[in-house]
């Protein structure tokens, strides 16, 4: 049976152009197109979609508003399309539940769509894998935890190299299930954290920012250069594989960005940061995986596990795409599979070991 996809967009070219995309699938089926967002509302509810395509610029009501009627009166899988370039966008949307968010290669009027074809197909294709009961259990208690704190100091105790390093890989519901779990982390962590979110590149930094707000650990986009300190967070920017570098004599490590082909389609890949991580901390990195959709990370678990490390990975249940974790778990490659509210003890515990 065929997926039946409601295309919204105030653009009758775009809408055409997007619903073209969508039909050249033979397992995707485009119900109706909607100008705006209360036409939008009353399909949806009319037609009950599959999935939705939302544009946010519309006339009548904005995008975002359509998204959180929807979350908490009808809860639909959700991808997001639209031309504006702002990555604050993607943090509401993706909070407001949202299961994607896609740019339109060249603004709001893309002619040139076709660019993202793959990706457009296969993130609707995937929507309706979503567990959409964890987004409205997380609207219904407003789990955005953790008022900004000052953020700690770099320790003398811990030096600019960590006792230990923890790399945790994410796609699809990575925002705010990374945001409950970097909120229940202790400012004295003796591990400095490597975060690889699959997100366009310009999204991380803002991604970076909110969850800084949020933390009492410090969260910064990685730079070139910068050096690992525990208890400070490092986000792979989109568009670069996040890895280590030794400096001088002493080999003082820094993290570093590489360039290197995408592993598959995607860069960052938490499989290149969790190999790095292990090549160089070997029994004392831990690898952890939440939700998203595909494979990545399971070679990187493969790795982490031959070099005598740890790994935890979010069960089914408080995914919102249970993907990659799955892949590990059915590699036989975790440690412990957990509920996210769950994995910042057994991080904490770990680390309490030796």
């Amino acid at each position: 049976m065929r997926l039946r996809v409601l295309v919204v967009d105030d653009s009758t070219l775009m809408r055409r152009i997007i619903g073209d995309i969508l039909r050249s699938d033979p397992t995707l089926e485009v119900v109706a197109e909607a100008p705006d967002g209360p036409t939008a509302i009353r399909l949806i509810h009319e037609l009950r979609p599959d999935v939705v395509t939302l544009d946010i610029e519309m006339p009548g009501l904005s995008g975002l508003e359509v998204l959180g009627y929807l979350m908490a009166e009808q809860p639909t899988p959700v991808v997001m399309l639209t031309g504006l370039n702002d990555p604050d966008l993607a943090m509401q949307a993706l909070s407001l539940g949202a299961v994607e968010f896609l740019r339109k290669p060249s603004g709001t009027i893309s002619m040139d769509l076709y660019k993202i074809q793959e990706e457009l197909v296969h993130k609707v294709k995937m929507a309706p894998l979503a567990n959409l009961r964890q987004v409205e259990r997380r609207l219904d208690r407003e789990e955005w935890p953790c008022s900004k704190r000052p953020p700690p100091q770099p320790r003398p105790t811990f030096g600019q190299e960590p006792d230990w390093i923890v790399v945790v890989g994410a796609s699809t519901g990575g925002p705010p299930a990374l945001e409950q779990l970097l909120a229940a982390l202790p400012a004295e962590l003796p591990a400095g954290l490597l975060v690889v979110q699959h997100m366009p590149v310009g999204f991380t930094h803002s991604l970076a920012q909110r969850l800084n707000g949020r933390c009492v650990l410090t969260v910064v986009e990685a730079e070139p250069g910068m050096p690992l300190y525990a208890a400070w967070v490092y986000i792979a920017p989109g568009g670069h594989h996040l890895v280590l570098r030794a400096e001088g004599t002493a080999e003082t490590l820094s993290v570093e960005l590489d360039d290197s082909p995408p592993r598959g389609t995607l860069r960052p890949a938490a499989d290149v940061t969790m190999a790095a991580v292990a090549e160089r901390f070997g029994p004392r990195c831990i690898g952890v995986l939440l939700t998203g959709m595909g494979s990545d990370g399971t070679e990187g678990f493969r790795a982490i596990r031959q070099a005598g490390g740890r790994t935890l990975a979010q069960d089914r249940q408080t995914s919102l795409i249970y993907g990659m974790p799955r892949m590990a778990v059915e590699q036989g490659l975790v440690d412990q599979v957990l509920p996210l509210n769950d994995i910042a003890p057994a991080l904490v515990r770990l680390l309490e070991e030796t």
